[in-house]
């Protein structure tokens, strides 16, 4: 892992920290970082399922309903 040192504007982290619900200053800051990449990569992931081809059987496969819990 690589050691960074970056400026952060206080007030703009302590608001990151109060809607993300983390503690640390690096926990706040991991999670930023990968809901970025998250965020960048989700439209080529929608793309890449809008373009799959389904076959006959994979459209028709039964439904399996699920089991009731606590009958």
């Amino acid at each position: 892992m690589t050691v960074t040192s970056i400026d952060i504007d206080p007030d703009e982290l302590k608001q990151a920290k109060k809607l993300a619900g983390t503690t640390s200053n690096r926990e706040t800051v991991d999670l930023a970082l990968r809901t970025l990449i998250a965020v960048r990569r989700q439209p080529a992931a929608v793309e890449r399922i809008i373009g799959r081809h389904f076959t006959p059987d994979q459209i028709d496969a039964p439904t399996i309903p699920p089991s009731i819990a606590h009958e």
